[in-house]
């Protein structure tokens, strides 16, 4: 079984939001890995989303409320085969964590989707509704993407 982890800076809107795509898109499609998120700094460790990523993943039919940021952990880099970055920020300081005999895949999450035209997923935080719904867009996307590969994987 996979797993992933997905990081941004505060666990309360880019990697919440990224857990609750994923999961609802693998479960679509038949596909079982383990996902967590959490963020780099841990200045809202212990809180809920925040309340504009909850609104806009509501959206969408997606309840992320009652997850809890937490700051990412060195174990992770041996708990997770892949963890996804949201920025380069957020990808410099994985870099600069993990240890020298990790076994986790650390990129950027838009790798997955590099046609896209971004390779970060812009912070919302300091912006407005629309901020969020552009992200669930990004999201769904890379989650697609993803799928796409874990499918052409399993084929023999």
């Amino acid at each position: 079984m996979e797993s992933i982890l997905f990081i941004c800076l505060g666990n309360i809107c880019r990697s919440p939001t990224a857990k609750a795509v994923f999961d609802y898109k693998l479960q679509r499609a038949g596909v079982t890995l383990r996902t967590d998120s959490a963020g780099t700094t841990g200045y809202h460790q212990g809180s809920p989303p925040d309340p504009r990523a909850i609104h806009a993943a509501s959206e969408w039919g997606l309840d992320i409320s009652t997850e809890r940021a937490r700051i990412v952990t060195v174990e992770d880099f041996t708990r997770f085969e892949r963890i996804y970055a949201m920025d380069r920020s957020n990808l410099a300081d994985l870099r600069e964590r993990m240890p020298a005999d990790a076994s986790a895949q650390v990129d950027l999450l838009m790798s997955l989707a590099p046609d896209y035209g971004l390779d970060e997923v812009p912070d919302p935080y300091y912006g407005g509704e629309d901020g969020f719904r552009r992200v669930l867009d990004m999201l769904e996307t890379a989650a697609d993407r993803l799928i796409d590969e874990l499918g052409a994987r399993s084929r023999p």
